[in-house]
């Protein structure tokens, strides 16, 4: 997806690559022989990670979330500038367990919420990882590129979303939250946020479900957030099969994220319409 700004001066590149955009089981559930897990079997572009992404800038890049085991496969370790950890759970650390023994001499830092447990002995053990100070709500920091805002969410650690953006675009990054706390909308609400990425894991139910978001709550979010697109992602195996039979009935501004999306967005000199 391209997203053009028409924006004075020089060209600075941002892509935003969705390495993942499943939940903790991921799709195909490991037994499972429901449709969706059917069908990622025999399909590879249907298949989900564990949520994450990949911000691309002239800089190298920076990781959102470490869960994926392959990262030393995708990523050389010169590229790979620093690390944002949404939180603790394992299933978007474990890819840090043996990339920290690497024997390079530079330090990548870490920079996360303020969970003291952290995930196993990594604070104790954080090999060429520097953990920063954690980041407190609401916490601003700009890089070359992109600058990003860390957005508390209501999940059972600590946990920040993020709000990633440059001078012509901006895409809340809100994954592993059931709701908002209302700080966090009220923030959302004050900017213009062209994309939102929303947590949801679960098909419309009658309840809300512990730690993340239904498609109910889901558009109920999007909504007041007032952002212009809002793309779904840590899906289920669940989501994806109701998807199967009630994707056509989505509203219009309503997306499915998918591993591998790739958000170019172009910044480069005005132009004449007409020309």
């Amino acid at each position: 997806m391209t997203l053009s700004c028409s924006m004075s001066g020089p060209v600075a590149m941002l892509k935003i690559e969705f390495l993942g955009s499943g939940n903790a089981a991921g799709v195909p559930v490991w037994g499972c022989d429901c449709s969706a897990c059917k069908a990622a079997q025999s399909d590879p572009s249907k298949r989900r990670r564990g949520a994450s992404l990949a911000i691309h800038t002239d800089e190298g890049v920076t990781l959102v979330d470490a869960g994926l085991t392959d990262l030393a496969e995708r990523f050389s370790f010169d590229s790979v500038k620093r690390i944002l950890l949404t939180h603790f759970h394992m299933d978007h650390v474990q890819g840090l367990f043996h990339l920290r023994w690497s024997e390079q001499q530079r330090s990548i830092p870490v920079f996360r919420p303020d969970d003291p447990l952290g995930a196993d002995d990594l604070y104790k053990h954080p090999g060429v990882f520097e953990f920063q100070p954690p980041f407190k709500a609401f916490d601003s920091v700009e890089w070359p590129g992109f600058r990003v805002v860390a957005l508390p969410l209501i999940h059972s650690r600590e946990t920040f979303g993020y709000l990633i953006s440059n001078d012509c675009y901006c895409m809340a990054y809100l994954t592993d939250t059931a709701g908002l706390p209302p700080d966090t909308l009220s923030y959302l609400q004050r900017y213009p946020v062209d994309d939102l990425v929303l947590d949801c894991s679960e098909p419309p139910r009658e309840s809300m479900p512990r730690n993340h978001n239904d498609l109910n709550a889901a558009f109920d979010l999007w909504r007041q957030s007032g952002a212009s697109r809002l793309w779904l992602t840590h899906i289920s195996h669940r989501l994806d099969c109701w998807l199967e039979h009630s994707a056509a009935t989505l509203p219009e501004g309503v997306y499915i994220a998918r591993d591998g999306m790739l958000f170019e967005i172009e910044r480069g000199v005005e132009t004449d319409n007409d020309t």
